[in-house]
């Protein structure tokens, strides 16, 4: 990777592993209610492309304050060099100074990277000015877009497919939508979230936010009640995935996913999914009921994770079919057990 894209891969990991990793792994939460205005969903989506496949929200104040990041840090200490690094090429500090994040996935035609575009809308407090000298020094240049300094930088890199390594072309591009509001990622989103600032939705022009699409916004409506979610298009996301072809044999035919999270000492969760046709949900739920089999083979002597076991539930109804779970605080206790 050349060092002129270097800093932006790194700020696009880590925060796109807060805001999308969140959903899956239950890490980076929270959902302030101030972040609601008349349509579901925090008020940052209104800069997300109708034609987004994936959104998620994570409340990274929150679960940097939170008991259980107390108690994971605890369990396992990890060295936060990316966090050290990103601190130390921008001044952004992500425990103090970001405050929530939504992320996208965007099917981008243009984009060479496997999986489409994507970008992150993170709220908090930045020095503009430093970040912007910061970023010049890698190599970043300068555009005006839309009435905004739009802070660019284009190169190469490497990325893992299948079993091989293809080198891409990427833009990435950093902006400052609103005070206290950063935009960034795949320079063409960025640039669609500057032109919905500007002329606001007008589907007449073209120009639309991902609050006018009715299917996503159903499932960010369910899941309102969490403190992180993430939802989506899951035929979008496996057709870009390149899994072996017996791998993708195996899964049942879903088109729509939703993870809906609830974070206090231990966590409460919600996996559900849309398959395809009532026979898909059934093949669907057959796989599921083997999985927790499995779970509770496994778990049979270890009465600790007795209550997480338990707490598996299968739901849903149709085309629709749902897992439920709650996550005790007493099982991250055994994690740090089981690494001295």
């Amino acid at each position: 990777m050349t060092t002129r894209t270097r800093y932006f891969v790194i700020v696009s990991l880590l925060v796109l592993v807060v805001g999308l990793g969140t959903g899956l792994v239950a890490y980076y939460v929270g959902f302030p209610a101030g972040a609601l205005g008349q349509h579901a969903g925090p008020l940052e989506l209104e800069y997300i492309p109708r034609d987004a496949t994936v959104i998620a929200f994570a409340n990274v104040h929150d679960v940097m304050s939170s008991d259980l990041r107390q108690r994971l840090r605890r369990a396992v200490p990890i060295q936060e060099n990316g966090q050290r690094e990103l601190q130390e090429q921008t001044g952004i500090n992500i425990e103090t100074d970001i405050d929530r994040v939504v992320a996208c996935v965007y099917p981008d035609s243009t984009s060479t990277k496997p999986g489409g575009a994507g970008m992150v809308l993170a709220r908090g407090r930045f020095d503009e000015v430093k970040i912007e000298a910061l970023m010049r020094e890698h190599g970043a240049h300068i555009e005006d877009y839309g009435g905004k300094r739009l802070i660019v930088a284009d190169g190469t890199a490497d990325v893992p497919l299948g079993d091989e390594l293809r080198r891409i072309n990427g833009s990435f591009a950093l902006t400052f939508v609103e005070p206290g509001l950063a935009a960034f990622g795949s320079t063409n989103v960025v640039k669609a979230a500057i032109d919905l600032h500007r002329a606001g939705n007008n589907p007449q022009a073209g120009l639309e936010s991902v609050t006018g699409n009715e299917e996503l916004m159903n499932l960010v409506r369910s899941m309102e009640d969490g403190n992180a979610w993430a939802v989506g298009r899951f035929d979008a996301l496996s057709s870009q995935a390149h899994l072996p072809a017996n791998v993708s044999s195996q899964i049942p035919a879903i088109t729509w996913f939703a993870v809906n999270t609830h974070i206090n000492g231990g966590i409460r969760g919600l996996i559900r999914a849309e398959a395809r046709d009532e026979t898909a949900a059934n093949n669907l739920r057959d796989v599921v009921r083997g999985f927790l089999a499995l779970v509770k083979m496994q778990t049979n002597a270890k009465p600790q994770l007795q209550t997480m076991v338990d707490s598996l539930e299968i739901g849903g109804v149709n085309k629709t079919v749902s897992l439920s779970f709650t996550v005790p605080s007493e099982v991250f206790d055994l994690i740090g057990a089981a690494k001295q």
